[in-house]
Order: structure tokens, then sequence, then C-alpha cells
């Protein structure tokens, strides 16, 4: 391990395999259950999606490569937070095709233009609030563990200093921007279930922090929200 903190000793750089793999694959699943590639609200999502990660991945890597290290593995994770992780994934996944076939396929739902383009600034803003997280918190890996190797301490600045999770915050923001971009009500409708999860993981992740992590309990009590400042 390096004094960034990465494992294997060598800086990490961009992922570009892997960028297209998910511009690939998020594609496919998109425009086959459309029916159609002439998709504006579909392009448009993809490209916010694979551009804001390429750009934070370019950021991490120059300014945090231990991070960006941490954020591509899974070790140390907590069985609870494993089965969390493995059921979102499946419901994004299932999500996205909804969203095609209920929007452009049968033309069910009918959102606004202008909805669609606050939906695209909601997808935008998501991408700042992460970039704002991983700029103040080096500790900010993709599972929920405590990394005492890299000196694991609470953080309480920043986008910190008004949420307890702004990774979380950024998460709710896409979970409604995205069928607002893509046009689907019934996409929307889903959103509850999704920010249910992210509430679980809140507290489940607060009750392991505040047990193991020295600080923590203490920012608990000065931070009094989670997600959304004034609400919950």
């Amino acid at each position: 391990m390096d004094q960034n903190g990465n494992p294997n000793g060598n800086p990490p750089g961009i992922n570009l395999r892997r960028a297209a793999c998910t511009f690939v694959g998020l594609g496919t699943l998109l425009f086959l259950a459309a029916g159609t590639m002439r998709w504006a609200g579909g392009w448009m999502f993809l490209l916010e999606i694979t551009i804001g990660g390429l750009i934070t991945e370019a950021w991490l890597a120059r300014h945090d490569p231990g991070l960006l290290a941490e954020r591509r593995t899974a070790r140390g994770q907590a069985g609870w937070d494993r089965v969390i992780t493995t059921i979102m994934p499946l419901l994004w996944l299932t999500w996205l095709p909804l969203m095609a076939l209920d929007a452009v396929r049968y033309q069910t739902s009918f959102v606004p233009f202008w909805l669609q383009c606050t939906g695209a600034v909601m997808i935008a803003a998501s991408f700042y609030i992460v970039y704002r997280t991983y700029r103040e918190n080096s500790y900010a890996a993709p599972v929920v563990k405590i990394q005492r190797e890299r000196g694991h301490a609470a953080v309480t600045t920043g986008p910190y200093a008004y949420v307890r999770h702004p990774i979380y915050a950024s998460g709710l923001l896409t979970y409604v921007g995205t069928p607002l971009l893509l046009g689907s009500w019934y996409g929307l409708g889903i959103v509850p279930v999704m920010a249910a999860l992210l509430g679980l993981r809140s507290m489940m992740e607060e009750r392991m922090l505040a047990a193991e992590l020295d600080g923590y309990a203490e920012y608990l009590g000065r931070v009094r929200y989670r997600l959304v400042p004034m609400v919950w």
C-alpha cells in the first residue's frame, strides 16, 4: 500500500473500458426497451452519466488516488450492506427499461419539456455534490466500513455540515432527476422505494459508525439531517 492508501502501490487512472461498457450497457437497456434510437432524453441521460463519471474519476486520479483506488474495491464490506448494495443495482437495472417502455414505446406518460430540463439539471447537480463530498472526505468508500488502514476519521466540514450523507443526497437527486429527464411518471413513482433503501442504509451506517468511529457520535448530535436539509 502506498502513502495515498492505494493497495497495489500504482496510482489508478480513468477506467475508459468501464465507462464504455456502462455507456453501451445502459444504452442497450434503454433503447431496446424504447424500440427506437430517436430519444433525446435517453441520449442526454447516457451522456450525463458517462461524462459526469469520467470527470469525477479524472479529478480523483489527480487529487485523491487513494480514494479512487478504495472506490474500486468492496473489501471489508458489512454483510447487511452487501445485501442492500445488491438490491439497489438490480432495482436500477429494472427501473431504466420500465421508464423507456413508459415514456417512448407506449407513450403512457407525458412530462413537459421544462421538467425534463429540470431533471437534467438535477443529475448535473448531483455530480457537483459528489465532487464537493470527495473533496472533503477521502474516506467516502462505496461500501460501509471503517478504513483503519487509511486513518479513518469523522468528517464534519463542507457538505457534511448540512447533511450526514451528502453522497446519498446526490443519489436522491439522481433518482428524481432521471425519470423527469427520461419523461416517465411511472419511473418517478418508483423513487420512494429507492429513497427508502437509501434511508435504511443511512441509518444502518450511522449505527455502525457511531459505535466504531471516534467522534462520529458527537457529529450526529450536531447535524440533525440525514439526506435533505430541514426535512430529514
